[in-house]
């Protein structure tokens, strides 16, 4: 079968689910950019003329408005539901409630120093937006290591190091390859000379002998290490097609390092992701009020009339900035048309769930694993290791970062659980990546975005992902479209969909159309 661009996309969809497909479509060239200069966005200074905008929500969308807004001269107002702002930009600390509707109140216990990274955890260099406002407001970056050679995968009951998987599958390509030229199969494909510039290449690629057989040199591991004196090394026997391929869930994972949002070498803000939305929220914080949920919009003279808080007070302004996840958006009452309501109906979120633990870093001292992720076929998908304060006494594991990664299903399954069962199910997957060692990890917390208050998931899965056009239909469309004085935004809204550069980007876009909204009125 010959392979399209669009029958591959939808093979690891169907697998994966709406994340997955969008991560492969990063990986072909598909998506959009984060354009040049989008991190010295302004708009021009007193443009605003004290006009009056209404920001509902204090997540990074509605921070970057209320930022941007304020800076060029409009009266602003944030309202925020929750007691905190970042939205899904949420870092735990210390004792903190974890609430989660339909469960228990959770509360977490970290140590003095440590953090769990709830929601947004990672940062590409390609994310020009959001980097732009750390740089702008000093915040401190460190390197996030989001691919491990010697972290472990562990696919159908067997954990295997990721070098040994990734580069035996490489070069078992590269084998056949080198074997389909030298029994002349590509003569018709590709021109003689380049044939054979092409099979000099794969020798040395791939690893391979005088006749085209793959010959491991130790870059899938070493059998014997390489020592002193007589310690010779040993390279690994290559892993069969069976063991390499042991089911459709490791698709993603051999891809991973290959999209560009997943480089090898990320950056995070130093003491948490939430470091960047705090230092937004302290250039706007006297316009934000928290503990306000809000209870119905409406639009009055051709204003704006928001109804929030326990005692349901009014606050009207000129324009709106709204940034609420489309789930909470679509129950709240409003007057906006029919096909607005159709359109915030239109898509399912992912539901991803996050579940970490505090111990000793055993994952360093014994095994000399040093951030990055580790994979498995087993609900909890993840294993992801802390990049920041090596070799401190203390870390912070993520024993589980579900979210459709391996299989579509499991988001959903997993929420379902109890949170002792996803302890347990988190704790057997650490078990059999570093035996003998889950024992040590205790004061255990998790998130599922889908139960989460005021969030509800993660990201939007439109129903076009995957579609080589890049199109997500006429509700998509609709959304982008003012209802009256009233505009959105939030990362639902953007092509880089669960990213806080999708989020920063959409509230910029936002903002051009407002300020041509004023512009037309005051002509």
């Amino acid at each position: 079968m010959a392979w399209t661009r669009r029958a591959l996309l939808e093979r690891v969809g169907a697998i994966g689910g709406a994340g997955a497909a969008y991560l492969a479509m990063e990986a072909m060239g598909v998506t959009a950019r984060t354009p040049p200069g989008a991190e010295n966005f302004a708009l021009p200074r007193g443009s605003g003329n004290g006009r009056s905008v209404l920001i509902l929500g204090a997540g990074i969308a509605g921070l970057v408005s209320a930022y941007e807004l304020s800076q060029a001269g409009y009266a602003v107002k944030v309202i925020e539901a929750r007691d905190r702002i970042g939205g899904r930009a949420w870092t735990i600390r210390g004792r903190q409630r974890i609430v989660q509707s339909g469960r228990a109140d959770q509360y977490s216990d970290f140590s003095p120093g440590l953090y769990f990274n709830a929601g947004a955890a990672r940062i590409p260099a390609t994310h020009r937006a959001i980097l732009g406002y750390a740089r702008r407001f000093g915040v401190k970056l460190e390197p996030f290591v989001n691919a491990n050679r010697s972290a472990g995968w562990d696919f159908g009951g067997t954990v295997q190091r990721e070098g040994r998987m990734v580069n035996d599958v490489r070069s078992q390509i590269v084998e056949l390859l080198a074997k389909a030229i030298d029994q002349h199969a590509l003569d018709r494909a590709v021109p003689k000379g380049e044939l054979e510039m092409i099979r000099q290449f794969l020798t040395p690629y791939g690893s391979l002998d005088g006749k085209g057989d793959y010959v491991p040199d130790g870059r899938n591991g070493f059998a014997v290490d390489p020592g002193g004196y007589a310690q010779a090394p040993v390279a690994l026997a290559p892993l069969g097609w069976a063991q390499l391929l042991p089911s459709d869930a490791i698709i993603l994972p051999y891809l991973f390092d290959t999209i560009p949002e997943m480089q090898a070498a990320m950056v995070q803000p130093v003491g948490g992701m939430d470091r960047i939305a705090y230092a937004i929220y302290d250039r706007v914080k006297p316009l934000v009020q928290l503990n306000s949920p809000i209870s119905a919009i409406r639009q009055v003279g051709g204003r704006v009339v928001i109804e929030h808080g326990p005692g349901k007070q009014a606050s009207s302004a000129d324009y709106c900035i709204c940034t609420l996840p489309m789930p909470i958006l679509a129950r709240i009452p409003s007057d906006f048309s029919a096909a607005k309501k159709k359109a915030l109906t239109s898509v399912d979120y992912v539901k991803s769930v996050k579940l970490a633990f505090q111990g000793p870093r055993f994952w360093e001292t014994d095994d000399n694993i040093f951030g990055g992720p580790a994979w498995t076929d087993r609900m909890n998908e993840n294993i992801l290791y802390p990049s920041h304060d090596l070799g401190a006494p203390l870390g912070v594991l993520v024993a589980a970062y579900c979210a459709g990664w391996t299989r579509r299903e499991n988001p959903q399954a997993f929420a379902a659980l109890s949170h002792e069962e996803r302890f347990r199910i988190s704790l057997e997957s650490v078990e059999a990546m570093h035996p003998g060692r889950s024992k040590l990890l205790s004061r255990g917390v998790t998130v599922a975005w889908g139960l989460t208050p005021y969030s509800e998931g993660v990201g939007a899965q439109w129903p076009d992902f995957g579609a080589e056009t890049g199109t997500r239909g006429p509700d998509y469309a609709e959304l982008l479209k003012p209802e009256g004085p009233i505009v959105f935004a939030g990362e639902h809204l953007s092509y880089l969909p669960t990213w806080q550069e999708g989020a920063a980007l959409s509230a910029q876009a936002a903002l051009k159309v407002l300020q041509s909204m004023v512009r037309e009125h005051a002509a």
